[in-house]
């Protein structure tokens, strides 16, 4: 009887057990938290309510900060879009990658170029997958295509851990809206047309001289600028004159679904797709990273948001950002899904300052965008929300980088980091929750391309921040904020400068870094760079040779991996305009 009894309950407990596990499996509980990151393009730190600007509206974006944890000292670790993004992608600094260039091209500049984000590359979206979580990338890519040939998308997201991408594998710029110019080695296109024209006069100056016989001109003369000049059309039409084509599209995965793509629509058809893969998972654990094309130029909005700020279409481009991220934010309440996804937001990089009224503001920060090792470059906004587990209105002064959110999404999410590469990112959520008061960050060190260009010491003693610049970009006109001959600052040679000692600045006390430390001013002047050397000898003993996939080989357009829908080179197709505005 006793023993009828014990197998009874023994009986009803698993079968309890039983209940509980397809209970859940049934209506999507689960214990693993869900991720949605947010990145704006070219974003300044000082275009946002919540880091000081009380002019441009953004209460969407301020309510993250109100209800979650702000970040002061967060840090991209390069300037510019793709070394950046590889770094947040993978946590390691881009010159691990081979995603960092030597040279003037520090970007991707064509989709059919061959280099991109290495396959063998682990992000985190790759090590969430293994864990059972469903990933996706809405917006901007902008590390690479393909490789060999126009399908083999070895560099696209879904081939780095996204179950789903919809977006732009490029970005949007110059290009994409007419009459806005170029962004694409300007020069060189203006070189080649010129060449083009000149050949072309050559060549009709030769047959009329023959042909009036004023000059005993041979066929073969004759023929050598015409076929020069057809070479230099076709060199300067094709990848240049047709980049609006070749690279301002939308793909689904691995199809292009828009060529050239109507900007328009963009930015409803990037919210409805969010929205629509929060509700298609919401019943098991995501990972949703949200990469706007706002705000890099050219600027483009809605009608709805046409004049609503006071700094005209910049502005505007903000307080519409703003207004994505509120829709961001509303989706995953409206599932009920606050308590247990942690929200961030961030941008990948400063605020492009060159680029006049239609650029971002960086605050008290000195430079901008491209601008190598300067704070208004690399200082981001870093937003933490994750109701009932962070605290609220939660300030941290100390240093973070971009890079730290890959170990803090792969702990959360119960992974494990990779073993066989070094990874330059630190786990946030002992900061975010208030157990550690103090950066696991000592050192941080600042690329401009390929090239150390400054090091950041965080002294375990105080409240001190030192940052030593090895070189800096040499500004133009002189006394200017920035480059504006050039419009982007590069990295070598003559555009350069380099100091020795490095300039020193103590960014506690001097966050604009407006006055340099001198043995005079500071008593620990010759210990922090003897410090910072030591530290950046260990730290290049870390670098190891990896394959570049920035040089000119890798990055010039190929016919053969440009993306098309339809038979190439006649590329065009359109989708439905979302309803979303």
């Amino acid at each position: 009887m006793v023993m009828g009894v014990l197998k009874s309950r023994k009986f009803c407990v698993w079968l309890t057990l039983l209940s509980v596990v397809v209970g859940k499996e049934v209506t999507g509980e689960h214990d693993k938290p869900n991720f949605v990151l947010m990145m704006v393009d070219d974003l300044g730190i000082g275009d946002v309510g919540c880091y000081g600007n009380d002019t441009i509206r953004t209460p969407n974006i301020d309510r993250l900060a109100q209800e979650g944890v702000k970040l002061t000292q967060h840090i991209a670790a390069a300037p510019l879009c793709t070394p950046s993004r590889t770094a947040f992608m993978t946590g390691r600094y881009a010159l691990r990658s081979g995603m960092a260039s030597p040279g003037r091209a520090q970007v991707i500049l064509f989709l059919a170029g061959s280099g991109g984000l290495p396959p063998n590359e682990t992000t985190f979206a790759k090590l969430l997958q293994k864990e059972g979580y469903t990933t996706g990338i809405v917006g901007k890519w902008h590390l690479g295509v393909n490789c060999e040939h126009r399908t083999d998308h070895c560099h696209l997201p879904n081939n780095h851990g996204f179950d789903y991408f919809y977006g732009l594998p490029f970005t949007y710029f110059k290009n994409c809206l007419p009459g806005e110019g170029t962004d694409v080695l300007a020069d060189v296109q203006e070189a080649l047309r010129d060449v083009t024209v000149l050949l072309g006069l050559a060549a009709v100056t030769l047959t009329a001289a023959r042909i009036a016989g004023l000059l005993a001109v041979s066929p073969r003369l004759v023929a050598a600028p015409a076929l020069l000049c057809l070479l230099a059309l076709s060199v300067w039409y094709m990848p240049f004159q047709r980049l609006q084509t070749w690279n301002c599209i939308v793909m689904r995965n691995g199809d292009v679904v828009e060529q050239p793509l109507d900007s328009d629509a963009l930015t409803g058809r990037l919210v409805d797709e969010a929205e629509g893969f929060l509700e298609r998972h919401q019943h098991k654990p995501f990972l949703l990273f949200l990469s706007l094309a706002h705000v890099h130029t050219p600027l483009f909005r809605s009608k709805t948001f046409a004049g609503r700020s006071k700094h005209g279409l910049y502005g505007d481009n903000v307080e519409e950002v703003d207004w994505i991220i509120g829709r961001a934010v509303g989706a995953v309440e409206k599932l009920g899904l606050s308590n247990k996804t942690l929200m961030y937001f961030t941008s990948d990089h400063g605020g492009h300052i060159e680029d006049n009224e239609r650029g971002g503001w960086n605050g008290i920060y000195r430079g901008g965008k491209a601008m190598g090792g300067w704070e208004g470059g690399i200082r981001v906004p870093g937003l933490f929300r994750w109701t009932g587990r962070l605290p609220a209105g939660r300030v941290i002064d100390e240093p973070t980088s971009l890079m730290d959110v890959f170990p803090t999404v792969v702990g959360l999410a119960g992974g494990e980091l990779p073993t066989d590469r070094l990874v330059d990112g630190r786990d946030l959520l002992p900061l975010l929750e208030g157990r550690a008061e103090r950066s696991e960050h000592e050192f941080m060190f600042h690329y401009c391309g390929t090239y150390l260009n400054a090091v950041r010491w965080r002294p375990p003693d105080g409240d001190t921040v030192f940052k030593a610049h090895l070189f800096t970009p040499n500004f133009f006109p002189e006394g200017a904020g920035g480059c504006h001959d050039i419009k982007i600052c590069r990295c070598h040679g003559s555009f350069v400068t380099y100091h020795d000692p490095p300039l020193l600045f103590d960014l506690a006390r001097d966050p604009s870094e407006s006055t340099p430390l001198t043995p005079q001013s500071e008593p620990r002047y010759t210990e922090v760079l003897r410090r910072i050397a030591k530290a950046t000898v260990e730290h290049r003993k870390t670098l190891t040779p990896v394959p570049s996939q920035m040089s000119w080989s890798k990055m010039l357009w190929r016919p053969w991996l440009q993306p098309c829908c339809g038979t190439f080179p006649f590329c065009s197709c359109s989708e439905s305009k979302s309803m979303n505005l």
